[in-house]
């Protein structure tokens, strides 16, 4: 069962990885050449409604996804239950965002807004036709297919965006390329996964999964408030370009932290909720999750402080230089975000959503008054509250892991403070290279290519157990090279 479980584990990281920096790699670089044609103004606009776009993503899922990964037996009623009630909500909230549309643009006082609101809500609906084709594909640990799904319909709206950017279409250019994706997504999922819903809709079933999934609705709605309540805070005080640059800077910044979390999220929840009821199991599992995330996000998330001012001026230009103070104090946020996220999970694992939505509740609060306090410093102080509040949160989310399995705040940080250690050391590194060398590109290249090679370097000399375990999930791929196998053998004989 235990070997087993990390085969399933190993497939499922490696091809979650694959799916989410594939898929995010080619968004990446659609998005810079994007940015090099629009502006920050631009992209505020879009920032200025992502509260109800997200808001009203969270009532289509309803919870319910979690719901249907956490049962332990699931029928295809249940599934075809969720899909009419995600296809409702979703139709539902874009006839709302289509009559409030002038009052959201009253609101930011941008005219604009109105057919922008009405165009752009359209994926809401195209979201909801594929929710549970995505549902079934992570319970099947297969993001594979997902891979597929997400790749094409990146490129596909990337082409559709850039190409009406360069047409000169400004804001829209942004709008069509999230609905081409949207439209792509709900295309390729039904194709690829060959479920259709059935025409039937169970009271039963809507109580057994509303039962769990209600609170971490309630939960989600207050998080996903409290995420975009900062655009809604910087876009109504402050301008649409501001906005722009903390929207940038926050985008910068996900690409590493938010969005690694995510796929081992993806694989952790599935996973650990075929073991629930094995306590020593899942601790092994938990464990080694947490390291692998902070062996990854330290580094990267302290290395893109340190490589932000010639990365950003690099890529997107001078225009964009107001994001990178933004961008460097957010690094510390996401720092603590990804373990945050993995203390999260394992309550959804274990079915307590009435502690979620406490958690939520109480953290939050917290996060608002700090939000309260700092609008009036400006959006750097915003940024500050941000880091401030994620350390918090951190604590106490682990207050419930020490109660669920002896595993609190002072156990993980003694665990994962070597990561930290070696990661501070690779940012200072980076810092020096930009204050050495005048050229940005030189600047970028040393610290990129520098600052992996050092980092390895220390884990080595430190022996810590999640490179071995992240080098062994690369060795054990099919696709992994010959001398690369042959070069991981010689360096961890134990692996051979």
């Amino acid at each position: 069962m235990a070997e087993n479980l990390k085969n399933q584990t190993v497939k499922g990281v490696w091809w979650s990885v694959l799916e989410k920096y594939a898929t995010q790699g080619v968004s990446f670089v659609i998005t810079l050449v994007m940015a090099n044609i629009l502006s920050p103004d631009e992209y505020g606009l879009i920032g200025m409604l992502a509260i109800f776009i997200s808001l009203s993503q969270v009532f289509i899922d309803g919870g319910f996804a979690n719901a249907l990964i956490q049962k332990k037996t699931k029928t295809d009623t249940d599934f075809s239950t969720v899909f009419w009630i995600n296809t409702s909500i979703g139709v539902t909230c874009y006839i709302l965002l289509f009559i409030f549309a002038p009052v959201i643009a009253s609101f930011f006082k941008q005219d604009i807004l109105v057919p922008i609101t009405r165009i752009y809500s359209i994926n809401l609906i195209l979201n909801s036709l594929c929710a549970v084709n995505k549902v079934k594909l992570v319970i099947d640990i297969n993001f594979k297919t997902q891979l597929k799904i997400s790749l094409a319909a990146a490129v596909t709206s990337g082409i559709a965006g850039i190409t009406c950017a360069v047409q000169g279409c400004g804001v829209w250019a942004i709008v069509v390329q999230l609905n081409v994706q949207a439209f792509m997504t709900a295309l390729l999922s039904f194709i690829f996964v060959r479920w259709k819903p059935a025409f039937v809709f169970s009271k039963e079933s809507f109580r057994s999964l509303f039962g769990f999934g209600s609170k971490l609705l309630i939960a989600q709605t207050i998080s996903t408030v409290y995420v975009n309540l900062y655009n809604i805070a910087i876009g109504k005080r402050y301008t649409a370009a501001q906005l722009g640059l903390y929207t940038r800077a926050r985008q910068f910044g996900e690409i590493v932290s938010t969005n690694l979390t995510s796929v081992m999220t993806r694989v952790l929840f599935p996973v650990l909720s075929r073991v629930q009821d094995n306590d020593a199991q899942m601790m092994a599992a938990y464990r080694k999750f947490i390291a692998m995330v902070a062996f990854i996000v330290f580094p990267c998330s302290l290395g893109l402080c340190g490589i932000a001012r010639p990365l950003v001026v690099s890529l997107i230009g001078e225009k964009w230089l107001g994001c990178v103070p933004l961008l460097q104090i957010l690094t510390f946020a996401y720092l603590c975000d990804g373990i945050t996220i993995i203390n999260l999970n394992l309550l959804y694992v274990k079915g307590k959503s009435d502690i979620v939505l406490k958690l939520e509740i109480i953290k939050k609060s917290i996060a608002v008054a700090f939000l309260l306090i700092a609008i009036r410093y400006g959006v750097t102080a915003i940024c500050i509250s941000l880091v401030i509040y994620s350390f918090i949160a951190l604590i106490i989310n682990t207050r419930n892991t020490k109660k669920l399995l002896d595993y609190g705040f002072l156990n993980q940080m003694a665990d994962l403070f070597p990561y930290l250690l070696c990661s501070l050391t690779i940012m200072a590194l980076a810092f020096l290279s930009d204050f050495v060398f005048d050229n940005n590109w030189l600047s970028l290249s040393v610290s990129l290519i520098l600052c992996p090679l050092v980092y390895i370097a220390l884990c080595r000399i430190f022996k810590l157990d999640a490179q071995k375990e992240m080098v062994s999930i690369i060795a054990s791929n099919k696709y992994c090279p010959k001398w690369f196998d042959r070069l991981i053998k010689k360096l961890y004989p134990a692996l051979s």
